[in-house]
């Protein structure tokens, strides 16, 4: 398996879909971001972009014209308007293995991991979605969080899959291993929702085996480093969008986590403190602070 570089979007090759704002700006924007330049695209929002079909949205950031540095802004978390991150459940064998080991009772995660309907939960509205360089939260209430490096689908409003994003899925496992029946609890909660700076577009990449590395630094140390691939996901990208899209309409486009394939053991806790970093291949990289309870997320703010 390769290894994944720590990379940001700024200096990364390949293009990037990114949001921004100057220090002058009013309020934010959206570019293309491509080995440091940018290149403002004539939309309002990302999800104005996702309004779009996939070949369109292809042919706006084709041809935009540079007009700036990366490294002059600064980047904001992918989503805007009425985006919804959603995420999967169990969709890696050792995920299900980490679940039956947590709950209390076993044999739901045994069964929807067989099963032909994907767990799929709602994560977080576009407004509450931490980035690069901001921190993760862990819930007061939880003795046993960890972080869950994922890759993310960006769908837009016609259920096709246009980009990728590094999602951490910060988890309370305590919480949802004493009741499934927790799991908005464990799954939903300030800070607990972290997606990477730049939509790394569809068109540019497959990914169908993208290396993911998950590494937690303490006071310098590192006390977690594992490694996977998007390969060993059991169920196909577009099978989880089909479900997202079934009986709902997501007219701004949404964000769809793919589930994870990376846990701690029961032994391994978060710390306040704690550096997390998410890198997958050919995606990008998403680094976060650990703090706990909601008083450090007073920055987020409804639109």
């Amino acid at each position: 398996m390769p290894e994944v570089e720590y990379v940001t979007t700024e200096g990364k090759p390949g293009v990037h879909i990114v949001r921004y704002r100057r220090p002058a700006d009013h309020r934010p924007r959206v570019a293309v971001a491509n080995d440091g330049v940018l290149s403002t695209l004539p939309v309002d929002g990302v999800w104005e972009l996702l309004q779009q079909p996939k070949d369109e949205i292809e042919r706006i950031c084709a041809e935009a014209a540079p007009d700036g540095l990366v490294s002059e802004v600064r980047l904001l978390a992918p989503v805007d308007g009425a985006i919804e991150v959603w995420a999967s459940g169990v969709t890696y064998l050792r995920s299900r293995d980490a679940r039956v080991e947590e709950s209390a009772l076993k044999s739901v995660y045994e069964l929807v991991y067989d099963a032909e309907r994907p767990e799929l939960f709602f994560k977080s509205p576009a407004w509450r979605v931490v980035t690069d360089g901001e921190p993760v939260g862990i819930r007061s209430d939880s003795a046993l969080n960890v972080p869950e490096p994922e890759l993310a689908l960006v769908v837009n409003r016609f259920a096709e899959i246009v980009g990728y994003v590094v999602c951490n899925d910060m988890s309370s496992r305590s919480v949802e291993g004493e009741n499934p029946l927790y799991l908005p609890q464990a799954k939903t909660y300030a800070g607990a929702c972290a997606l990477s700076a730049g939509i790394r577009p569809a068109w540019e990449i497959d990914a169908t085996d993208l290396a993911i590395r998950l590494t937690v630094t303490r006071e310098g140390t590192v006390v977690w480093d594992g490694t996977t691939s998007t390969s060993q996901i059991k169920r196909p990208f577009t099978e989880l969008t089909a479900y997202l899209f079934h009986s709902e309409n997501h007219p701004h486009g949404a964000v769809l986590s793919t589930g994870t394939g990376l846990v701690p053991e029961l032994d391994f806790r978060l710390h306040a403190g704690d550096l997390v970093t998410v890198a997958i291949e050919d995606v990008g990289a998403l680094r976060n602070r650990v703090v706990v309870g909601k008083d450090h997320f007073g920055f987020l703010t409804p639109p």
